[in-house]
């Protein structure tokens, strides 16, 4: 029976893996972390995904009380900005687009829209992310969509699941997440080491038998989870794991962060992440309740970090006077496999793209709860360790490929840096599907063919708004009478106004969150 898991690491992957299988297993199992007292954390992990509000009710933790504790803050979209040229910008929401008579507003908008702003006309998000509204009202209730009446109108009108409501995900403090859940695995029966780890040993099959700490001596177990980020201890250096980079297609490998304070009260809280293009990268903007997170990710081929750090101050402005930055070097790609033996990655050591669609947190999430339905038994059956490592690799390497899609299709080619990103070779398969999407917009049957977070609407999302690559409207189109469409093109534009005055502030609800 395997029935003692150690976890090497804390931060916001040991502590998020050891709550989950606490949650999954009880008593059942018996959970171990070991973290240093003295090591750093990244602790910049701190714009999540939508799928992360799962994962909070599976461990029935509650907004009210965990996001005050976490300055979190709602997340509805990603606003990219400078992307197709200065001063341009879209959104790209969690927002499902509606369908009418077989075919996505998408492809409506493109035939029959007024203006060049498809997230607007196609999507409520995007005016919500204008007016800093949140997507809950003062009582908590989330904003329901209006049911179609019966009639033509409601026959050939589909709204999807998450079109019936206004989907989010999260921006708070990393290091305070990693607190909270700390303070909650101990409760509930996780034991805290608190130590350095000074070897790995390995029995006569190359398995890890113990890990070796400096004052706890020898902590033995029968799976041992590698949280250690980019050094990979247990996987990578212990085992011997290879790494896959990603360093020919996606080149960004350095970042340079600083926590910026901020009179949430007086300025407001916007409720997405920025994604602000820059002449050899681009800088995250993450609007906490207390302060904004932000930092520069770019290519060092391309750029010092000295240059990088000045960019990132100028863009800050005055506010940026006197903070400590935080430069990162990351590494980007995964491992081979993150199960190998006894030892199952997660996180950092497990695999990691620059954070343009945030989704660090969220490989950690899908990593944990296929290890809860992977979980072996004394037998160690290989199937299930063969299916973890083909989801989990073909989950990054999805993610991968979208994010290639960033570069390639954004009309931004003003200098060596932007004009790379249309020469380098494309992932396989990807330059396919682009030639197919010039005349049909993604759908399923044409995207990145498994599970990887992402869904048809995201691409379209990211292929209209960024303005490099031509788009043409079905030719089925023009003969299908448009009306429905129309109406449903209208209904969006004032069903987000209408939400736009109704909904509290973002800042308005949290406060009375707190309160």
């Amino acid at each position: 029976m395997i029935d003692r898991v150690v976890i090497v690491g804390g931060g916001t992957a040991g502590w998020m893996t050891a709550a989950y299988l606490r949650a999954a297993f009880g008593d059942k199992v018996s959970v171990t972390l070991v973290e240093s007292a003295t090591e750093g954390r990244i602790g910049v992990g701190e714009a999540t995904f939508s799928t992360l509000r799962h994962f909070i009710e599976y461990l029935g933790l509650r907004e009210k009380d965990w996001m005050p504790a976490c300055n979190a803050t709602y997340k509805l979209a990603i606003r990219f900005e400078n992307w197709r040229d200065r001063g341009h910008h879209f959104y790209h929401p969690f927002e499902r687009t509606r369908v009418v008579d077989g075919f996505t507003l998408a492809e409506w908008w493109l035939a029959y829209g007024e203006t060049d702003r498809f997230d607007k006309e196609t999507f409520l998000i995007a005016t919500l992310g204008d007016h800093k509204r949140s997507p809950r009202f003062l009582d908590g209730s989330l904003f329901e969509g209006d049911i179609p009446e019966e009639g033509e109108h409601a026959t050939r009108t589909t709204l999807t699941e998450q079109a019936a409501q206004i989907p989010y995900a999260y921006h708070f403090d990393a290091a305070l997440f990693a607190r909270h859940l700390t303070q909650m695995g101990v409760e509930g029966g996780v034991q805290h080491v608190l130590d350095d780890v000074t070897d790995v040993k390995l029995d006569e099959r190359g398995w890890i038998s113990e890990i070796e700490t400096k004052e706890h001596g020898a902590l033995a177990g029968d799976l041992f989870v590698d949280c250690t980020g980019f050094r990979g201890l247990l996987l990578n250096k212990a085992l011997g794991e290879p790494f896959v980079s990603f360093q020919e297609t996606l080149p960004n490998d350095s970042a340079v962060a600083l926590r910026v304070p901020v009179d949430t009260e007086r300025e407001g809280i916007k409720p997405y992440t920025t994604a602000t293009a820059q002449d050899a990268g681009w800088i995250w903007t993450i609007p906490l309740f207390d302060r904004i997170g932000t930092g520069y990710v770019y290519a060092s081929d391309y750029c010092s970090p000295d240059e990088a750090e000045r960019t990132l101050r100028e863009f800050v402005g005055p506010a940026a006077e006197g903070l400590e930055p935080n430069h990162l070097k990351m590494r980007v790609g995964r491992s081979r496999n993150s199960w190998v033996n006894n030892c199952v990655a997660i996180g950092l050591a497990s695999g990691f793209v620059e954070p343009l669609e945030s989704t660090g947190i969220f490989f950690i999430q899908h990593g944990i709860e296929q290890l809860v339905k992977h979980f072996p038994s004394e037998r160690w059956e290989p199937a299930l360790a063969d299916a973890y490592n083909g989801l989990v690799a073909r989950c990054i390497d999805g993610v991968h490929e979208f994010l290639v899609l960033h570069y390639y299709a954004a009309a931004r080619a003003d200098n060596a840096y932007w004009k790379a990103t249309k020469e380098r070779e494309l992932p396989e398969r990807l330059r396919e599907r682009l030639d197919g999407w010039h005349d049909r917009l993604p759908d399923s049957e044409t995207i990145w063919p498994y599970y990887h977070g992402f869904e048809a609407y995201s691409y379209t999302a990211m292929l209209l708004g960024l303005g490099g690559f031509e788009c043409r409207p079905r030719p089925a189109l023009s003969l299908i009478d448009p009306s429905a469409a129309k109406r449903e093109l209208a209904e969006v534009a004032r069903e987000a106004e209408r939400l736009a005055v109704e909904l509290p502030s973002h800042y308005e609800f949290l406060a009375s969150l707190r309160a």
